[in-house]
C-alpha cells in the first residue's frame, strides 16, 4: 500500500513534472490544432472517444467546442462517442463492447474528419477499433496516450505522449493537451470568420 505521510507533496511534484514536459509535445500539438482547425472549416467535424476517465475526457473536450472555451463564437461540431447510453448498450450487447466506437465512427465519420482516441494504456481494443475504423473511411486520426504508446501509437496519424505511467497523471496531460487545442481552434476559427467578413 502507498504511504499516505507526503501523498499531497508527491502527487503536486509529479504532476508539475509532467506538465513541465509537455513543452516537448508543442510540435505535434500545433500539427493536431492545424488539422483540427483544417477539419472545422472545411466543414467536418472532431469526434471522440476513451473509456472511463477518457469517456469523461471526451464529453468535457467536446462541450469545450460545440459549447464554448473561453470566446463567444458559433458553435463548433464536435461528438463524443462516449453519450448515448442506448447506442452503447446495443452495440455492446449486440455485436461486443470492442465494437462501440468502431460502429459509431462507422456510422458517422466522414473523410476529413478527425477522430480523437483517449486511452492511458494505448490499448483499448474499443479504442484501437475505432481509430483503424476512421482511417479506412480517410479520416485524420489523433491518439492520446501515456508514455508508451503502445498499439494505438502504431494507428493514429498523431499521437500526445504523455511523459508518465501513471493513468491520474496521464489524464492530467490529456485535459492540458485538450485544452490547449480547444484555445488554439476557437481562436483561429474567430480569426478565419473575422476574415471572410
Amino acid at each position: 500500500m502507498r504511504e499516505i505521510q507526503g501523498i499531497f507533496e508527491n502527487s503536486i511534484a509529479e504532476h508539475l513534472r509532467v506538465i513541465n514536459e509537455l513543452r516537448q509535445l508543442e510540435p505535434v500539438l500545433k500539427r493536431v490544432a492545424m488539422l483540427m482547425t483544417r477539419a472545422i472549416l472545411d466543414g467536418k467535424r472532431i469526434l471522440w472517444c476513451g473509456n472511463g476517465g477518457s469517456a469523461a475526457d471526451s464529453q468535457h473536450l467536446a462541450a469545450e467546442l460545440v459549447g464554448r472555451f473561453l470566446v463567444e463564437r458559433r458553435g463548433l461540431p464536435s461528438i463524443a462517442l462516449t453519450t448515448n447510453t442506448s447506442i452503447l448498450t446495443a452495440i455492446g450487447n449486440d455485436y461486443g463492447y470492442e465494437h462501440v466506437f468502431r460502429r459509431q465512427v462507422e456510422a458517422l465519420c466522414q473523410s476529413g474528419d478527425v477522430v480523437v482516441g483517449l486511452s492511458t494504456s494505448g490499448n483499448s481494443e474499443n479504442v484501437c477499433s475505432a481509430l483503424e475504423t476512421a482511417r479506412n473511411l480517410g479520416a485524420i486520426t489523433v491518439a492520446f496516450t501515456g508514455q508508451n504508446g503502445s498499439l494505438m501509437s502504431g494507428i493514429a496519424d498523431e499521437t500526445l505522449f504523455i511523459p508518465s505511467t501513471e493513468t491520474p497523471r496521464i489524464q492530467e496531460g490529456h485535459i492540458l493537451c485538450g485544452h490547449m487545442l480547444c484555445d488554439y481552434i476557437e481562436r483561429a476559427v474567430c480569426q478565419a470568420s473575422a476574415i471572410e467578413k
